[in-house]
């Protein structure tokens, strides 16, 4: 039995990807662990304060000899796997150096500088990802910047605009998450090492040098003072992984929408067998969207819960520590998935620009509204042009006459003498459209090139 679909064999891999479980997994965990220990004894060795052969004698301690059930259930008596962890790898050690392991170090040291390493691949995975995600928005735009389409406003037909244009629209809200992750990545790779109470006072007038030498041992950051009880960091990576699964989940929404049968305008990449139905042969349901909503409408309240630990009582907590052990690694989890089938829908949306031009008819030309105001606006004044337009549309819904013709039979048009056919011209629309496409993938490109720098 599971109690999250992140972490069940029957419904984990629609979810999460092989790469992220691997980053948080109980093996991956305890592999942290270990380095963050050798990387405390190396920097305190440098200061003779251990023996040198420590650290050696640590990473000599192959993690498949500690036996996860075991720790486990030895978590349940300490509420922190850290002190059986303790206990194993001491067990492990010559009895000359067991003495020095875990020198000065508390629990939330191991465990806070642990998941950090364990962010940094995490991080990796997901700039990855979007790396790829932008690049193919960026082509879709580009192929597409002058495609007619329907501009929609509270579900409804609008305006003309490009499918470019829309497609743009989503590349610059991912790029626009995208851009914090160097940032996020900067504020989170900050080792943790403070000892009990976060004043590192076991070590004497030496911590700060060890604190020094740990991180950059394992290549973090150290922090000017504890961050055990300031939890800023870790509600900050959560609150951003909500807003990038919410900036996937408005591509992922739209797309769902235009994929339904009435619109018909776009569909996601087939692959035989996906998106299937158990009684209906002909279906060929959103998978992609699906798992993107599923994990946009799970992420505020993980990042809740985050928040919510950050109200930490004096040194450290009960219990609100412990809460981001469920809340993180679950964000974590929900956008790797999101962000494998929000790639798929970059490389590979299937695009009907034939439909979309057929649906720019079915109003009969209501689209051109706003543009047939304006230029009647001219000679009528706004407010007159408006009220004029608006009677017309009302007689297009009710005799299916298009707008052009029947605003021809107006005698305030006929009076005022103006030719409206260029109103209805889809040509300034898209070109209009057309024109800020440009801009976001420019945007885009420099985001990529900002997520490179920052993973390497």
């Amino acid at each position: 039995m599971t109690f999250s679909a992140l972490d069940s064999a029957l419904l984990g891999p629609l979810f999460v990807t092989p790469e992220m479980r691997e980053c948080f997994s109980d093996e991956a965990r305890l592999r942290a662990m270990l380095a963050v220990e050798a990387a405390l004894a190396r920097a305190q060795a440098r200061l003779g304060m251990v023996p040198e052969a420590l650290a050696a004698a640590i990473e000599a301690v192959p993690p498949e000899r500690l036996d996860l059930a075991a720790l486990g259930q030895k978590t349940v008596l300490s509420a922190v796997p850290t002190i059986p962890f303790v206990k194993a790898v001491q067990a492990s050690l010559p009895p000359d150096l067991e003495r020095g392991f875990h020198k000065g170090a508390t629990t939330q040291d191991i465990l806070d500088t642990a998941l950090v390493l364990q962010l940094r691949e995490a991080l990796a995975l997901i700039a990855a990802e979007l790396d790829a995600i932008l690049a193919g928005l960026a082509k879709l735009a580009e192929a597409h910047r002058e495609t007619p389409c329907v501009g929609r406003t509270y579900g409804q037909h609008g305006a003309p605009l490009s499918f470019g244009y829309k497609v743009a629209v989503w590349l610059a809200g991912v790029a626009e998450a995208a851009a914090r992750l160097p940032e996020i990545r900067s504020r989170l790779l900050v080792a943790s090492l403070s000892g009990p109470v976060g004043t590192l006072a076991g070590l004497g007038t030496q911590g700060p040098a060890v604190l020094e030498g740990f991180a950059k041992e394992l290549g973090l950051a150290a922090a000017p003072i504890a961050w055990h009880a300031r939890r800023g960091r870790i509600a900050e990576a959560g609150s951003w992984l909500a807003q990038l699964l919410g900036a996937l989940g408005k591509m992922a929404g739209d797309i769902a929408h235009l994929a339904s049968t009435e619109v018909g305008e776009v569909a996601e990449a087939y692959v035989p067998g996906r998106g299937g139905s158990s009684a209906m042969p002909h279906k060929r349901n959103p998978v992609s969207c699906t798992v993107i909503l599923a994990a946009q409408a799970a992420a505020p309240g993980q990042a809740a819960t985050l928040l919510q630990a950050m109200v930490v009582a004096h040194e450290r907590p009960a219990g609100l520590w412990h809460a981001e052990w469920h809340a993180l690694p679950s964000l974590f989890g929900l956008a790797s998935g999101a962000l494998r089938e929000a790639r798929s829908l970059a490389e590979g949306l299937e695009v009907d620009a034939a439909r979309m031009r057929a649906n720019l008819d079915i109003t009969h030309g209501l689209l051109f509204a706003d543009a047939a105001a304006a230029r009647l606006g001219a000679k009528l004044g706004r407010e007159a042009a408006h009220a004029l337009v608006e009677q017309a549309a009302g007689q297009v819904r009710d005799t299916g006459d298009s707008l052009q013709a029947v605003l021809a039979r107006m005698p305030q048009v006929m009076e005022a003498g103006l030719d409206l056919s260029p109103a209805f011209d889809l040509r300034p629309a898209t070109a209009a459209a057309a024109a800020w496409v440009e801009p976001a993938i420019r945007e885009a490109e420099a985001v990529r090139a900002s997520l490179r720098a920052a993973v390497g």
